[in-house]
């Protein structure tokens, strides 16, 4: 605790500018202008004084089917920290810092959040064991745990493959009952989304299993988490007096609202996704916030945006808000693997802090201006991987974007800024690539096509980005 208190008070630049959600160029746009100069000294003060979240303050809402009462803020165990530091990915494959999980999941509680979330294939197939060891040092009642059917390997989607995929999840969480279970990822599957359900759930039998254990109590609430095939969706839906869905998991924030199919014309709008929702009284559990963190590391401009009507607040919490705002969410995840994160999302829900409908029509103007900078629909979840050819296809998407959202990206050799940020991108593509490892080498297979929740054709996204860099090195554009 002493250290903590230490932390809080001895915050540098770097700290800040993380809490704001920018990156350097976004400090460099704010420095640029005066007027500005002035929102970075009053949202310092603000985050020194606020740092610390209040306890007893947390926002709940009631599960109408079992009547529990779960905090808006769900912590997502999707990403957690590992041993030694630096940030968890299948390419950082060091052991989970069970200490740190430990510690993060107490403050948690702390502060009032009970609700988490995981699954089989997280952190490389280790975050059901980490979660399980932390919330077990914690009264049964005092914790609602989420995971997932996630049969996503052929091997497991027979029904006994399925099963023991289950009786695994009970054991590693360490419980007798999961109190929120999923079948993970409905609506993925190249193009197919119905196929890819039947194979999974309907074929073999294991969702009508899923039910028979609803009944039997080992599961208290049987929902699903949406990605990709709405028809999939718009099946489950029609067959809710038949299962009774407890609740559905579906990507939601300002951007998706209303542009999702403009990100990307495979996707499905979340308005209509949660008005389904809502007329057939079924809660919403909410993935995606950020949109995979890029409502937190916006375009500088819309930073700018964010902060003048807001200076006191980080500009993530304008996403967690809106999501919250929303009378039928259940919960809100989040993963945050550092402290930082988790105390700034606390502040959003301790209490919540709703927005008003003049602060919606805001942020959809927001969302209009994000979606002229079309890049490509990245959420860094890393399902993509790994490529069987070495390919770091979220590494490349994400650099690509950060450079557009900044607009750093090299566009007409006659401009003047042409030589510095030709030399920034692709400089900054090697330091973040490595050569075996970039583009160049896709050969369109499409193996990683079928697992991305976005649905987009990464193959030809990764051929586009190729073509450009070569028209880079050579000074052709």
């Amino acid at each position: 605790m002493e250290k903590d208190k230490k932390d809080n008070n001895d915050i540098s630049r770097r700290k800040f500018v993380k809490f704001l959600g920018l990156g350097a160029g976004a400090v460099a746009g704010f420095a640029a202008l005066d007027s500005c100069k002035n929102i970075y000294k009053q949202s310092s003060d603000e985050y020194k004084s606020q740092v610390e979240p209040p306890k007893g303050k947390m926002t709940y809402r009631i599960n109408p089917t079992t009547k529990d009462k779960v905090s808006l803020l769900g912590y997502g165990m999707m990403r957690l920290p590992v041993e030694g530091g630096g940030k968890p990915s299948r390419k950082n494959t060091a052991p989970i810092d069970q200490d740190a999980v430990n510690h993060l999941v107490d403050y948690a509680m702390d502060h009032g959040v009970n609700y988490f979330d995981t699954s089989p294939a997280y952190c490389q197939g280790n975050s059901e064991h980490a979660t399980g060891i932390a919330l077990h040092r914690h009264p049964r009642k005092s914790y609602y745990i989420a995971t997932k059917m996630s049969n996503f390997d052929p091997k497991t989607q027979s029904r006994e493959g399925s099963i023991v995929l289950f009786n695994n999840s009970l054991k590693e969480l360490q419980v007798d009952y999961i109190d929120y279970y999923l079948l993970h990822g409905i609506g993925m599957g190249n193009g197919d989304g119905m196929n890819e359900f039947n194979n999974r759930f309907t074929k073999n039998g294991i969702l009508d299993w899923l039910v028979q254990q609803r009944k039997a109590g080992k599961i208290r609430n049987l929902g699903f988490s949406y990605h990709g095939d709405v028809k999939v969706f718009d099946y489950l839906l029609s067959q809710h007096d038949k299962y009774h869905w407890d609740f559905v998991q579906i990507e939601l924030n300002y951007l998706d609202w209303k542009h999702a199919k403009e990100i990307n014309d495979l996707n499905t709008n979340a308005e209509y996704l949660y008005n389904e929702l809502e007329k057939r009284e079924i809660p919403v559990v909410v993935m995606e916030p950020l949109l995979g963190g890029r409502l937190s590391d916006v375009p500088v401009p819309v930073a700018t945006e964010l902060k003048r009507r807001d200076p006191r607040h980080s500009v993530a919490s304008w996403a967690f808000r809106y999501a919250g705002s929303l009378k039928s969410v259940l919960t809100v995840l989040s993963g945050m693997t550092y402290m930082e994160h988790l105390k700034d999302n606390l502040l959003d829900y301790c209490p919540l802090n709703q927005v008003t409908d003049e602060d919606k029509a805001f942020l959809e103007n927001i969302a209009q201006e994000m979606v002229g900078y079309k890049t490509i629909p990245c959420n860094n979840c890393k399902y993509c991987m790994p490529c069987p050819f070495g390919v770091n296809i979220p590494a490349i998407f994400v650099h690509y974007n950060k450079c557009k959202n900044e607009g750093t990206l090299p566009k007409l050799s006659q401009s003047d800024s042409y030589r510095k940020y030709r030399r920034e991108f692709l400089i900054g593509l090697d330091r973040d690539v490595p050569n075996l490892r970039q583009a160049d080498h896709c050969i369109g297979c499409g193996q990683c096509k079928p697992h991305c929740p976005q649905s987009i054709d990464i193959p030809t996204e990764l051929h586009k980005i190729d073509k450009y860099i070569e028209q880079l090195k050579q000074g052709a554009l």
